[in-house]
């Protein structure tokens, strides 16, 4: 299966994903961008974005963007910094790209942006498996 098309295949299986709302926006060889919409039922308590709506988009892009080099790569740690609030209507776009490749690890950081602003950064290490992916 051609890299690119990877991430398509994963979001056809990811019902998470979907519920989300994610968009694949752009997708290369070590590259993915994807985006959402906040909606109401992503709110916490105090009428803001949950933590975890922007943690999930950029472990989106890191992981679709990781398994476009052909094998199965899960991730081993990640981590994010939340920087500004999100509110219903927020439009954020995700885009990995994977900087450091080597037969085992994958590390890469993921800018969460709302337009040009910048509102989370995520950090990834993805372990490359032997398993290819396949039609």
């Amino acid at each position: 299966m051609k890299g690119e098309q990877i991430p398509y295949k994963m979001l056809s299986q990811d019902a998470f994903s979907q519920w989300l709302g994610i968009e694949i926006l752009e997708c290369e060889i070590g590259r993915c961008k994807v985006g959402m919409t906040i909606r109401k039922e992503m709110l916490n308590s105090m009428d803001k974005a949950h933590g975890g709506i922007s943690y999930s988009l950029a472990d989106t892009a890191f992981g679709f963007a990781a398994n476009t080099h052909g094998k199965f790569a899960v991730s081993i740690e990640t981590s994010i910094n939340h920087i500004e609030a999100l509110n219903e209507g927020d439009v954020l776009v995700a885009e990995s790209i994977i900087e450091k490749v080597n037969n085992k690890l994958g590390f890469n950081i993921i800018e969460v942006k709302r337009g040009n602003e910048l509102v989370a950064l995520f950090k990834g290490v993805v372990y490359r498996t032997q398993k290819n992916w396949e039609e």
